[in-house]
């Protein structure tokens, strides 16, 4: 069993803006192709996953988020227990679509870092630190877009008008976390 360890032990808060790392969250990379995956994780997780680019789906437990046609992430909506990584939907899927040959699951939990931010200066600060346009996204609810946020590759879930999820790889998440806590505090 791996050992969940936190990266960012602080929370952060400025006029407008609060960020926070939400740990542990279970999260996995699903990839399949076929009619039969699609049906098999809708009838395996209650919850039918997204087939429009660049979008989400959500159930009570569960976010679902399009990475590509074929690629999606799926997470917890609720934090995980800290001293068990045995993920029941992990096992699911696992039961379900890879022993199936339907596809592929893949646990990244340990590899992606979920850091919540809230408040109505979220996007003038990835304004500052990424070259993508955030006009048609901060409108849309459940958008979902991979970009570069201060040079790293980040995922960023539009949850509502004022709170996103962004996921980074763990090994980037303090200077990424850093440089954000930099770049709020001259908003």
């Amino acid at each position: 069993m791996l050992n969940y360890a936190s990266v960012i032990n602080e929370e952060k808060s400025y006029s407008g803006l609060q960020m926070r790392e939400i740990k542990p969250v279970m999260k996995l990379i699903i990839r399949g192709k076929k009619r039969e995956f699609l049906s098999a994780i809708g009838k395996s997780l209650n919850l039918l996953l997204p087939t429009e680019a660049n979008t989400s789906s959500k159930s009570e437990k569960l976010s679902a988020l399009w990475l590509s046609p074929d690629e999606w992430m799926i997470y917890s909506n609720e934090i995980s227990n800290p001293d068990n990584n045995d993920y029941d939907t992990e096992n699911l899927l696992n039961k379900n679509i890879y022993k199936t040959n339907l596809g592929a699951v893949t646990n990244v939990t340990d590899q992606f870092v979920l850091i919540n931010i809230k408040g109505d200066k979220i996007f003038d600060l990835f304004e500052t630190g990424s070259p993508f346009n955030f006009n048609v996204f901060r409108a849309k609810k459940g958008s979902v877009t991979q970009t570069i946020l201060a040079k790293i590759d980040v995922i960023i879930h539009n949850q509502n008008k004022n709170e996103v999820n962004l996921f980074v790889r763990r090994s980037f998440s303090q200077h990424l976390f850093s440089w954000m806590n930099d770049s709020a505090s001259r908003l």
